[in-house]
């Protein structure tokens, strides 16, 4: 493996989560509570690690469940700062499983980073008698070394793209997936074998996106509502009803199959949009996207997730 950042610093930011977990008893893989560990507690456990160039910073100390604008308006400015640190290297981000993806996505679309950005996690906590947060540090230490520009999410020895990235399981080690696309790359002993590129880097950053994130109050309000049988609009009604702190904005609609939404549902939704309400439509399909045809009744996700979609809709709104 060659080394591409051999002599500068490596950045690692906390944010908690379960990688940062504590339970009463070692073996409780389940009833721990999360962010409970400071990120340089991590650090000093992975000898990969020992005696490297390192700053350690604790941004946030959270469940991920909790997660919000307050902390990733944190975590992207502390990021930018040290992406724009010449004698940075790359940044790995310790973080909670559960909307893990969510932040990877908002962290790419915002800073679009020239060096390696690398969120890792773990699914049991600190005190679980074998955990596996060490590894994927270990394991996050050899992606950034490869030097590849761009937010990744590493676990369990696999290399997820950020738009693609999904967690899929409840509990198992391996609980991300990146759908039909696959995995970027896996690591082995310290290797990365990769399977795919993940496209055309980007050549610069319009830093005016970020800085609107940053000053924002509030995303825009955008909600996501399911179709599923048997469902009608009473939900979107509720929605669209005055009397709001934030005026509803966007909705994402997760479609059945390839994006079809019930008549009821529609219905709904067509009023919404009819008075000034965005409506995207992604799929609750675990695999796939919406595949664009002339029969599709509101604008597509690009093949964005639901939770993805309702992100890029409020930055979107965020930037108008």
């Amino acid at each position: 493996m060659v080394d591409t950042n051999q002599g500068r610093r490596l950045v690692i930011l906390g944010t908690g989560g379960t990688i940062a977990g504590r339970a009463a008893q070692a073996g409780d893989n389940v009833g721990y509570v999360a962010g409970q560990v400071g990120v340089a507690d991590l650090v000093a456990a992975v000898p990969a690690l020992a005696g490297m160039p390192l700053a350690v910073e604790q941004v946030a100390q959270i469940d991920s469940k909790d997660m919000g604008l307050p902390v990733w308006q944190a975590l992207a400015a502390r990021l930018q700062v040290h992406l724009d640190d010449c004698q940075v290297s790359a940044v790995i981000v310790t973080h909670g499983t559960d909307t893990l993806e969510e932040t990877a996505f908002v962290l790419q679309r915002l800073l679009q980073p020239t060096k390696p950005v690398v969120l890792t996690c773990a699914m049991r906590p600190a005190s679980a008698l074998v955990p596996d947060g060490p590894q994927n540090l270990a394991d996050a230490l050899a992606v950034v070394r490869q030097g590849e520009a761009g937010v990744v999410v590493v676990c369990a020895g696999e290399v997820h793209g950020a738009l693609e990235v999904a967690k899929v399981h409840t509990y198992r080690l391996d609980a991300f997936d990146s759908g039909d696309a696959g995995p970027l790359a896996c690591v082995e002993e310290g290797e990365v074998r990769r399977f795919r590129s993940r496209g055309a880097s980007v050549a610069s950053h319009d830093p005016a996106p970020l800085a609107r994130f940053l000053a924002a109050d509030a995303l825009p309000r955008v909600e996501l509502v399911t179709s599923h049988a048997d469902a009608d609009g009473s939900l979107v009604r509720a929605l669209m009803a005055p009397g709001a702190a934030r005026p509803l904005r966007g909705i994402v609609v997760a479609g059945t199959g390839n994006g079809t939404v019930h008549q009821a549902l529609t219905d709904a939704l067509n009023a919404a949009q009819a008075q000034g309400v965005r409506v995207v439509l992604a799929t609750r399909c675990a695999r796939g996207r919406v595949v664009p045809h002339a029969g599709l009744p509101f604008a597509h996700s690009a093949g964005l997730s639901p939770v993805k979609a309702r992100l890029a809709l409020a930055l979107d709104l965020l930037m108008e």
